[in-house]
């Protein structure tokens, strides 16, 4: 027969029991008490408000326009990282830790830079990242992204308002409309037909840009045509979208333009080698920030492209 427990077992095992529960009760308390200081402490839901609590604020800004206008502002000290594609101004940006391109960020990395805020423009994915981020009790702040020049303005003096620095947000403003006025003061008796092509990071191709696209936008004022039929913003590169387009000139945003290995690798792409713009060698490494949003600086970017449709023309403003 087995032998049975003596009762200074069962003594002990119930003051185990007692003692585990205890425990069990002190550390749900101890959850609840920091449940409860995590909520008091967490930091208030916009940036105006963190402006005004002036808490330290530490912003990660995962759209390339938004962060732009953040430091055009004065603001940028703010700002402790930011997507790939933030990197105007660039001396500033390159300083700082990215968090993935902007449509392929990282919730970690977010989060492992301690940010009180993050701001966005809507235009990121996975659409999942900015829910985890707010799961870990990071407030997230939606900007709109600008489809023109009048919707960059008041961007640009939301963000002034939430800052507190009103009268930064319209000088930017009106200095964007003086630009605007002088390079759109110019007129041209001919038109370049113009394609633009952007290397996408996440599918890893080359794109054409649309006349649907803002960009075909500044390439109008510039004086040039795109000839690519609108659809989506953006459409895959081919040999018979090419052929079709014919255009004399050929901008390539700059990470594309580096990844096909320089102007004699652009011509390599599907169609490009066939076109007047490799045969004239009319192909432009240019800038990504500066064409594919609008921002306190489009009207100096519309100058500067119109320079490249017409080298041989000098234009007195």
């Amino acid at each position: 027969m087995a032998e049975q427990p003596s009762n200074g077992y069962f003594n002990t095992m119930k003051q185990f029991r007692i003692s585990k529960a205890r425990v069990w009760l002190a550390l749900s308390i101890s959850a609840i008490i920091l449940s409860s200081c995590g909520k008091s402490n967490a930091p208030p839901a916009t940036l105006a408000e963190q402006m005004k609590a002036d808490t330290g604020i530490r912003i990660v800004c995962v759209s390339k326009q938004l962060t732009e206008m953040i430091f055009a502002l004065g603001m940028g000290d703010k700002v402790v990282g930011t997507d790939l594609t933030s990197n105007y101004p660039p001396e500033q940006t390159a300083k700082l830790p990215k968090v993935g391109y902007h449509r392929l960020l990282s919730a970690e990395g977010i989060i492992s830079l301690h940010p009180t805020i993050v701001i966005h423009d809507s235009n990121n994915a996975p659409k999942a990242v900015l829910d985890q981020v707010r799961s870990a009790g990071i407030p997230v702040e939606y900007f709109p992204e600008a489809q023109n020049i009048d919707q960059a303005k008041q961007v640009m003096r939301d963000l002034g308002k939430s800052f507190g620095v009103e009268h930064r947000a319209d000088s930017l403003c009106h200095y964007l409309d003086s630009t605007m006025a002088l390079a759109r003061s110019i007129k041209h008796e001919t038109h370049p037909k113009v394609v633009i092509i952007h290397f996408g990071m996440v599918g890893m191709s080359y794109l054409v840009i649309t006349k649907k696209n803002l960009a075909s936008k500044m390439i109008e004022w510039a004086g040039g045509i795109n000839p690519i039929d609108p659809g989506r913003g953006m459409a895959q590169l081919s040999p018979e979208l090419i052929a079709e387009a014919q255009p004399d000139i050929i901008l390539v945003t700059d990470y594309g333009f580096d990844h096909a290995g320089g102007i004699e690798g652009v011509k390599k792409l599907p169609g490009v080698g066939l076109t007047p713009a490799a045969q004239n060698n009319r192909i432009y490494r240019i800038a990504e920030h500066d064409i594919v949003y609008f921002g306190p600086r489009t009207g100096d970017n519309v100058m500067e492209f119109e320079k490249l449709l017409y080298p041989n023309e000098n234009p007195s403003r």
